[in-house]
């Protein structure tokens, strides 16, 4: 009956939203006890997200069911100024309408005897979810001409101006402990994600093939890749773990193939993260992780917005949108650093709190591409709870705020109408996490 509830959970993961866009485009934590304690989970070993995490810690978790959701609210700004040398035919300023997200998850872990575990788990990732109305500049005025009433986005394009990404990965898991207190673990990574962008016409000069850039409707690809992992509880007090997953390879994105470099390649990026955690005292559990995400290896991703364009665009030519070499949003890689704490109040009543800080992936050069993508938050804080409830099963809660931050810029070189552009973002998550132990 608890399996054919997960399953039923996770085509639920399938179908829905995952927005998230805190350390770039993945989320600040995986699991909800992690996220109240600002996603330092490297070496958590009391839920199900070992998947996302450490895979070697499902040695340590027992037999146990996660299901979670959040709902997730990002608050995008752009902006423009001081557009046509001052005169500000091309100022503009417009929110994104996609607000608020539900973005589910859950774990599963059996030990199949004292040493070796097997589990399952499902988890997203996302953050290029914007929706802006159109209607700011004028489209005869962005071809060129005199104004003729017809309303245009802030980019130039018709209609309304946005992105939408979602990725589903489901992460099997089988850890063993090689020693008592030390184990190993391997997640085989398996990915599907769709993508549709809307509103891009203007920059069809820029692209090898127009008619892939743009207002096609939901695209879909996937993909794979591998996390493994080592934790070692080196002493009664002190645990210490490591993780490294792989670049997830995809398929590529066949109808927006003149918007990503590589003809629509869109993977995601490999990372690392590692961990220590410290029982201060019986009641107080601290917890201290880095995470290196190398967003440059994903040339769609990495790539700059401003390479010298070899004009005219066209099919083969490696440096215009959808090209080998082309165009991207120029992030850069990201470290990151997550402290949390969680203190033991008695036996039913279990409180988190955390903080974390990431550089920012999008430099003041690359703001325009990254108006549709503006994943500009460095800081978050975190608060969270678990409730034990009498039959031994669990009700846990996070919070997560990540303070508002932006970044401004001249406004690309290829869209020709001058000025600085702004993007800003805020953002808050609740979710809530039911657990069965087994």
């Amino acid at each position: 009956m608890k399996l054919t509830r997960v399953f039923a959970f996770m085509a639920l993961a399938g179908l829905a939203g995952s927005a998230y866009a805190t350390n770039g485009y993945f989320s600040h934590g995986y699991g909800m006890k992690a996220k109240g304690m600002a996603g330092a989970a490297t070496t958590n070993t009391e839920d199900t997200f070992f998947g996302a995490n450490n895979p070697a810690a499902a040695a340590f978790v027992g037999d146990r069911i996660d299901l979670g959701a959040d709902l997730f609210s990002p608050i995008r700004e752009y902006s423009r100024t001081g557009s046509a040398g001052g005169a500000g035919y091309f100022d503009g300023d417009v929110k994104s309408d996609a607000e608020l997200f539900l973005v589910p998850e859950f774990g599963y872990n059996h030990m199949v005897n004292s040493n070796l575990a097997l589990g399952v788990t499902v988890y997203g990732n996302g953050g290029m979810n914007t929706d802006y109305e159109s209607g700011q500049l004028d489209m005869g005025m962005c071809m060129g001409g005199p104004p003729n009433g017809q309303p245009a986005n802030m980019l130039c394009g018709q209609g309304a101006l946005g992105v939408d990404l979602v990725q589903l990965i489901v992460a099997p898991t089988a850890a063993y402990k090689i020693a008592p207190n030390h184990s190993i673990g391997i997640s085989p990574l398996l990915g599907y994600q769709r993508f549709k962008a809307y509103g891009l016409q203007g920059f069809t000069p820029l692209s090898n093939d127009g008619s892939s850039l743009t207002n096609n409707g939901i695209d879909d690809s996937f993909g794979w890749g591998v996390r493994v992992g080592y934790l070692g509880k080196i002493t009664p007090t002190v645990t210490i773990g490591a993780a490294y997953a792989s670049k997830m390879d995809f398929q590529e994105f066949d109808k927006y193939s003149g918007l990503f470099a590589q003809q629509g390649d869109f993977d995601i990026p490999e990372n690392y993260n590692l961990g220590v955690g410290w029982q201060a005292t019986p009641a107080l559990r601290l917890a201290l992780d880095y995470q290196r995400i190398n967003y440059s290896g994903v040339d769609s991703i990495g790539n700059t917005s401003q390479p010298p364009i070899a004009f005219p665009c066209g099919s083969g030519n490696p440096t215009c949108l959808g090209g080998s070499s082309g165009i991207g949003f120029g992030w850069s890689d990201i470290n990151v650093w997550k402290l949390g704490a969680e203190y033991k109040y008695n036996q039913n009543w279990l409180f988190r709190a955390g903080y974390s800080h990431n550089d920012n992936p999008i430099s003041s050069a690359n703001v325009t591409f990254n108006s549709v993508a503006p994943a500009v938050i460095t800081d978050h804080i975190t608060l969270g709870f678990t409730y034990t409830l009498a039959s031994g099963n669990e009700v846990t809660m996070s919070y997560m705020h990540g303070f508002e931050n932006d970044v401004t810029g001249p406004v690309n070189m290829y869209f020709p109408v001058g000025g600085t552009d702004k993007i800003q973002m805020y953002q808050n998550s609740l979710g809530i996490q039911y657990s069965w132990k087994m």
